[in-house]
């Protein structure tokens, strides 16, 4: 399993990457698409919804079931990946190339608030018992 070290974290299994013009992009992580399985259809939220921190946004289908996506921090919908929507299956080749939206964050401060990837690796291995 992959837990890249410069990314962030979420109990609800999201990755957040900063990106340099400031806003964050997320996906979900290697583990989450692990246990999915084969995706077959991704919703994103659209360009210029306002989400609160842990709002529902986003829907991945697999052949074995439908999962939610939580926003990792509040802010602004400021771009949508249509890749993910019209080939879900980029999500499990590369789950964290596979970014599903990106986020103008409302207090970027909140992104120093996730888990980073020992904190997350202990989580999921804490699921896994």
């Amino acid at each position: 399993m992959s837990i890249p070290a410069d990314l962030k974290y979420t109990k609800s299994h999201e990755w957040v990457q900063v990106e340099a013009d400031g806003t964050v992009s997320v996906g979900i992580t290697d583990h989450a698409q692990d246990l999915l399985g084969d995706m077959v259809f991704v919703e994103t939220p659209a360009v210029g919804r306002q989400l609160a921190q842990g709002e529902e946004c986003a829907v991945v289908e697999s052949v074995k079931a439908a999962s939610d996506v939580y926003a990792p921090i509040a802010g602004e919908v400021v771009a949508s990946n249509e890749e993910v929507e019209s080939s879900p299956e980029t999500i499990n080749q590369d789950a964290y190339a596979a970014w599903m939206f990106k986020i103008k964050p409302a207090n970027p401060a909140d992104v120093n608030a996730l888990m980073d990837a020992a904190t997350y690796e202990a989580l999921v291995a804490s699921e896994a018992h």
